[in-house]
């Protein structure tokens, strides 16, 4: 087992002693998933997924740590202790902050945003807002665990990291639960534009609730693990946190890399500036009212003027009020601009 005296006081840093050979295959998997994420990132310019591509180094530097630690046994170093602390633990919120502008944006495109629980223009800042508090507060306390000197300073560090897990399980369980609501919403009244959007948002769904509940379970461990405190069995097994940490997270890179964003969200800028910015409203474009054909309107019958959601007439449209496209186009994307 792990040197007694790691820390002054008989506080040890590891109550076990780190495999080098484990923590290298983490290494090399969350090496070879950032490379993925930062090809699929510049690309496609997928910049909303900078904070997950940054979150997958931060894993990778992470494991690095742990295999130094790994060689270090049993004169364990502050500093790779340092290292490998702060990053598992904030890597995972990094990669949450991105997960939760997946969903606005999505809801953007199919045109759904009455299907909403909250505005869609709301909708990131809210989640966004939670995970940096959440980023805070754990990068508080894993700093304040990392530089403790008595059994007091450490307990303090983890009780900050405590409140910073669960609030980072209180907003992704409100977002999970956002997305249910959507995708059941959807699903029972398909929105037009829901078919004519030709990326795979059905499997982007998908893959968010794969990895919201990844990373739920990972929050909900690191919780009870901290919660029981330093000479629990959960910190003195490295498969747990090998297997409830490391392995979930990487599964949620793999998952977002197999159903990256950018293949569900093609043409998400174009709806974005026909509809009027991340307004959230349910205008005419956003929602891709089709009008009836003009080779259907009885003779001397007028089309009303387009109105938006607050149901008062756009101005500027005289007649009909709509430019039907030719009839090969009339579901696609550009219509009614």
């Amino acid at each position: 087992m792990a040197d007694e005296a790691a820390y002054e006081g008989g506080f040890k840093l590891y109550r076990y002693d780190p495999s080098l050979a484990a923590n290298i295959v983490f290494i090399v998997l969350f090496a070879a998933v950032s490379i993925g994420h930062a090809v699929f990132l510049f690309r496609r310019r997928t910049w909303s997924f900078i904070p997950f591509l940054i979150g997958c180094i931060f894993e990778t530097i992470g494991y690095i740590g742990r295999a130094i630690a790994a060689q270090e046994n049993p004169d364990y170093s502050l500093g790779a202790y340092i290292l490998q602390t702060l990053l598992i633990l904030l890597g995972p919120a990094l990669l949450a902050a991105s997960i939760y502008m997946i969903l606005g944006r999505l809801i953007r495109l199919l045109g759904a945003e009455e299907y909403a629980l909250i505005r869609t223009n709301w909708m990131t800042k809210i989640f966004v807002t939670g995970d940096v508090l959440s980023f805070m507060a754990q990068g508080a306390g894993g700093g304040l665990m990392a530089v403790a000197k008595t059994k007091d300073d450490q307990k303090r560090g983890e009780n900050v990291i405590l409140a910073g897990l669960a609030i980072q399980i209180v907003f992704f369980g409100f977002f999970i639960i956002t997305t249910v609501l959507f995708h059941r919403r959807i699903l029972a009244n398909p929105t037009p534009r829901s078919y004519s959007v030709t990326g795979p948002w059905r499997q982007l769904i998908v893959a968010l609730y794969i990895s919201s509940v990844l990373v739920m379970v990972r929050s909900v461990f690191r919780m009870i693990e901290f919660g029981m405190g330093n000479d629990s069995v959960l910190m003195s097994h490295e498969g747990y946190l090998l297997g409830l940490d490391g392995a979930l997270m990487l599964l949620v890179a793999a998952v977002l890399l197999w159903s990256h964003p950018s293949r569900a969200l093609a043409g998400y800028k174009e709806v974005l500036g026909s509809s009027g910015g991340e307004s959230g409203r349910n205008t005419a474009d956003s929602l891709q009212m089709l009008p009836v054909h003009p080779d259907a309107v009885p003779a001397g019958v007028k089309m009303p003027a387009r109105y938006d959601s607050d149901s008062t007439a756009v101005a500027g449209n005289q007649g009909n009020g709509y430019d039907v496209p030719p009839r090969e186009h009339r579901y696609s994307s550009a219509y009614g601009r």
